[in-house]
C-alpha cells in the first residue's frame, strides 16, 4: 500500500515534456484534452509592459539661419542693432557671438531663436568689424544642448564718420577755436556718440583775424578742421596726417567718454608779405608775438594760402638748389616748423629782415624764431598773405 501511495504522489510532478507527449498522442487519437489557461500562459513569452517601452528622440542640430547685417555690408550705422536667427531657441548659458574689434554691448533673446545685439558704445566709423558666431560644444548651443556644426563669421564696415560730428567732437575737446552748444541738454547715449547733434558753433574769441575765420564752414572738411585733427593725432600718439580714419575716430570717441580735453592754447600764425614783412602769432585769440621776417625772393616765392604745421625740428640741415642754379647745404638751421612742403618757419642769420631774401621759407632772427617755435606745434595753421 505504501508503494502505491508513492506512485500516486509522483503524478503531481508530471513533467511538462510528458504533458506535451500526452497532448500529441491524444490529438492523434482524436481525444480532446483541455489545458488550463494558467498552464498555457506559463509557457508563452511574456509581452513587455507599457512602462518597459522607451523611445529616444535626438534633437536636431542647431543651424544659423540669417543675420540682419549681411556679409560685406558697408555703411553700417554706428548705433546699429544686429539680429541673428537660428533654427531653434538658444541656450542663455551658451557662448555668445563676438566682435573684433571689440564693441561693448549685450546679447538678448527676446523671441525664440533670435539673438539681438544692442551696442552700449558706438561702432567706430570706417572700421571693418568681424562678427564671429562660435560653433562646437564651446560655442552657441540650442536650448536642448545641440551645438552649431562649426563657427561662422560675418564681416562688415561701419559707415564713414560725419564731418559735422567730427567738428562737434573736436570743439568739445578744445581742438578748435570754436565752441559747440548742443540744442538738447540731455547727455548723448554712448552708442550714439558718433552721430551728429543739433546745435550751433560760436567763435571762442572775438579778436581772431578774418584770415582764419573766413576759412571755417560747419559740415565741410576745411583746413581749420584738418589742423585740429592733426593736433589731436599728435597729442594721442597717432600719425599726424590730418585724415580722420578709424584710428582717429576710436581715440576721439574714447577721449570724449573720458573727458580728455586739450589743455594747450589755440595758436595761429600769419605771415604778412606786405613790407615790412613780419610774422604774428595769435594765442587764444590774442596777438601774442610779432617779429620781422623774410619770405622767398620772386624766383622762389613763399606760396600764399593757409597750411598746417606738419613737421618740426629744433635744428636740422637744409639742402637744395637756389634759383640761380647753385646749391646750398645749410647745417644747424634752428627752430624749424615746416608747413607747406619744403617751406617752413625757422631762424636764419641775415644782415636785415623784413623783405624777401629766402629760397621760399620764412626766415626770422634766431632769437625771435626761438620764441615762435614753441607756439607752433603740429597742426598749427600758418597763413601766408
Amino acid at each position: 500500500m505504501a508503494s502505491r501511495r508513492k506512485k500516486v504522489g509522483s503524478r503531481k510532478r508530471f513533467p511538462v515534456l510528458a504533458l506535451f507527449v500526452v497532448l500529441a498522442a491524444a490529438a492523434a487519437a482524436g481525444i480532446g484534452i483541455t489545458v488550463s489557461n494558467k498552464m498555457a500562459a506559463a509557457n508563452q513569452p511574456s509581452a513587455p509592459s507599457a512602462q518597459q517601452v522607451t523611445t529616444t528622440t535626438i534633437p536636431p542640430p542647431l543651424e544659423f539661419v540669417s543675420s540682419s547685417v549681411v556679409e560685406g555690408a558697408t555703411r553700417v550705422a554706428p548705433d546699429e542693432t544686429i539680429s541673428l536667427s537660428f533654427s531653434a531657441p538658444v541656450s542663455p548659458s551658451s557662448a555668445m557671438p563676438t566682435f573684433s574689434p571689440l564693441v561693448q554691448g549685450s546679447w538678448t533673446q527676446n523671441q525664440p531663436g533670435v539673438l539681438t545685439f544692442t551696442p552700449t558704445q558706438s561702432f567706430v566709423p570706417y572700421t571693418k568689424e568681424v562678427l564671429t558666431i562660435p560653433g562646437g560644444q564651446s560655442g552657441v548651443l540650442s536650448a536642448q544642448g545641440q551645438p552649431l556644426a562649426g563657427s561662422q563669421t560675418i564681416s562688415f564696415t561701419v559707415a564713414p564718420g560725419s564731418v559735422l560730428r567730427l567738428q562737434q567732437l573736436l570743439a568739445e575737446l578744445g581742438y578748435l577755436p570754436l565752441n559747440f552748444a548742443p540744442q538738447n541738454s540731455t547727455a548723448v547715449p554712448l552708442n550714439q556718440m558718433a552721430l551728429p547733434e543739433s546745435g550751433s558753433f560760436t567763435w571762442k574769441w572775438s579778436a581772431l583775424p578774418a584770415s582764419l575765420t573766413s576759412l571755417w564752414a560747419p559740415g565741410t572738411m576745411n583746413v581749420v578742421t584738418k589742423g585740429a585733427v592733426m593736433q589731436f593725432e599728435n597729442q594721442n600718439g597717432l600719425s599726424a596726417d590730418g585724415i580722420a580714419g578709424p584710428a582717429v575716430w576710436s581715440h576721439l570717441l574714447a577721449a570724449v567718454v573720458a573727458g580728455k580735453t586739450d589743455s594747450a592754447p589755440y595758436d595761429y600764425v600769419t605771415v604778412t608779405k606786405a613790407l615790412p614783412e613780419h610774422v604774428t602769432v595769435y594765442s587764444n585769440g590774442t596777438a601774442a608775438y610779432t617779429t620781422l621776417a623774410n619770405t622767398g625772393v620772386p624766383a622762389a616765392q613763399t606760396v600764399n594760402g593757409t597750411f598746417p604745421v606738419y613737421l618740426r625740428y629744433r635744428s636740422t640741415t637744409m639742402k637744395g638748389v637756389n634759383p640761380n642754379g647753385t646749391t646750398y647745404d645749410d647745417h644747424n638751421v634752428p627752430w624749424v616748423s615746416y608747413f607747406n612742403g619744403s617751406q617752413g618757419l625757422h631762424g636764419f642769420i641775415r644782415p636785415g629782415y623784413g623783405y624777401p631774401q629766402s629760397d621760399g621759407c620764412v626766415e626770422m632772427p634766431i632769437a625771435n624764431a626761438a620764441k615762435v617755435w614753441p607756439l607752433t606745434p603740429i597742426g598749427t595753421l600758418v597763413t601766408v598773405e
